[in-house]
């Protein structure tokens, strides 16, 4: 009768850790997979007074870019960059080098190089706030932001030019690090 009565308690025990189980796979596919997230932290170059934050949340249609910054001047625009390298050190950026251009395409006239984001645009206080479409950069893979440098330059970029003219000098830098 011990056997038969172990046998008999343990059986609901194992129910439950199959059922247990099925519900927290089922719970992980309900909620989806987490997101793949970056952000930097952008501090003004010399002479400069733009500061704030550039969040990256990679989505099927590209990368989501979420910006808030401030320090700039009232009703301007600026061009916002991805470039080669994670390194602000020098003090007008230009440590971080090119715009990041890992694709071919950057070669043809009028091709619009991954690294670009867009131009934003600052308010009557001097704040940007607001979120670019990305969908030629991602958070992994030879596209990926990781690592590099993002950096809002002084002017719009030209969308006519070739390549890309008028960002002017970088006015805030900050290195894209996972979250």
């Amino acid at each position: 009768m011990g056997k038969g009565h172990d046998r008999q308690t343990g059986y609901p025990y194992v129910v439950l850790a199959v059922a247990g189980c099925m519900l927290l796979g089922g719970c992980t596919s309900f909620m989806g997979q987490q997101d793949k997230r970056a952000a930097a932290q952008l501090q003004p170059t010399m002479g400069a007074q733009a500061r704030g934050t550039v969040s990256f949340v990679e989505r099927s249609d590209g990368v989501q870019v979420n910006y808030n910054l401030a320090g700039l001047q009232p009703d301007s625009d600026h061009a916002l960059q991805v470039h080669e390298r994670g390194d602000c050190n020098a003090a007008d950026a230009s440590s971080a080098g090119a715009v990041f251009a890992p694709a071919a395409e950057h070669l043809k006239s009028g091709a619009r190089v991954e690294g670009d984001l867009g131009n934003i645009h600052a308010d009557s206080n001097g704040v940007a706030t607001g979120f670019i479409v990305a969908p030629d950069v991602s958070l992994d893979g030879v596209r990926s932001v990781l690592g590099r440098a993002v950096l809002l330059h002084r002017d719009p970029i030209d969308p006519y030019a070739y390549p890309q003219r008028g960002t002017g000098p970088a006015i805030a830098c900050g290195v894209i690090r996972a979250q």
